[in-house]
């Protein structure tokens, strides 16, 4: 078994319009950086758009229905709020967004891939159940995870996420439901404002690491070792899902922590060996984050790598 790739063209044509930092660009960073030679193995696939049935089971039907409604002229984009934009590709992108993350889920399941990447956008970890925000539509990692359980049975569903922002959003999904963990290092004070360390969930089932501006690897490796990781190994997950930002890194110019592309390498090492342990090596990833076209292209490629590696 190897490694899933599953992305799709619609994804590009979520058009957020001129300097906006979350554009087709780095989709297309991204996967030329898995052109090269070492990711000839990666099983590639086109990714599904996901039905309302799988959208409804995170966000109201009203809210999926009226996000799908929105298709605006060609030109005439339609302001959410004040990051977050409509084009008329951005119904499809986002339902192809979050379909390809439910299809992460199935290949792995199915058991035709041990681990796999959907490289999509819009991101998706600070939409929240009835609210766009923050370049996200759909929140893609909360819909696999309970796709996981829908689909598969998967009680237990791990969502980690090492994104320079709080993804507030699953948080907000995940905190009342026992079954679900959520854990976030992140920078703070940075946007949204949330992820404070108190901030536990009904079950000490959410977990948060804050890290302040300029904190580099040590605090990052410090936060995951001493805290997230034990927390996550306690929780035993059946299926281990990532919200992979790569927003963290020195380069990026959104926030002001001094991550290296090597980290990303470590961080995948440890998720899955977790996956290894808890899931039978299942893990799934989830493209967030990421504004420098090429530290998220160099930290997109070893996060794969890693995933690769471990089969």
């Amino acid at each position: 078994m190897t490694t899933a790739l599953i992305t799709h063209p619609a994804c590009l044509d979520h058009d957020t319009g001129p300097y906006h930092p979350e554009n087709a660009e780095r989709l297309r960073a991204v996967l030329a950086a898995l052109e090269a030679p070492e990711f000839s193995d990666l099983l590639r696939e086109q990714a599904p758009m996901a039905t309302v049935e799988q959208l409804s089971r995170v966000h109201p039907a009203a809210y999926v229905e009226g996000i799908l409604s929105i298709h605006p002229q060609l030109g005439e984009p339609v302001q959410l709020d004040g990051d977050t934009v409509m084009s008329e590709g951005s119904a499809e992108a986002a339902a192809r967004a979050a379909g390809g993350a439910c299809m992460a889920v199935d290949a792995v399941m199915e058991g035709w891939a041990r681990s796999a990447f959907a490289a999509v956008r819009p991101p998706g970890h600070h939409a929240e159940p009835n609210r766009p925000m923050g370049f996200c539509l759909f929140n893609n990692a909360a819909v696999a995870a309970l796709h996981a359980r829908a689909r598969w049975g998967v009680q237990r569903v791990a969502v980690v996420d090492f994104d320079v922002h709080h993804g507030n959003g699953t948080q907000a999904m995940f905190a009342a439901d026992p079954d679900l963990f959520y854990a976030s290092t992140h920078q703070s004070p940075c946007y949204p404002g949330t992820g404070e360390p108190w901030e536990h969930g009904v079950a000490d089932n959410v977990v948060n690491v804050p890290l302040r501006p300029r904190d580099g690897s040590a605090a990052f490796k410090a936060a995951w070792t001493d805290t997230i990781l034990p927390a996550l190994d306690r929780f035993a997950p059946g299926l281990l899902i990532v919200s992979a930002g790569f927003d963290a890194h020195i380069d990026d110019p959104l926030a002001q922590l001094r991550l290296e592309t090597a980290d990303y390498a470590w961080i995948t090492d440890q998720l899955t060996g977790v996956a290894d342990k808890h899931c039978g090596g299942r893990i799934v990833s989830v493209l967030e984050g990421g504004y420098d076209l090429h530290s998220l292209a160099a930290s997109a490629a070893v996060h794969v790598r890693g995933l690769m590696r471990a089969h």
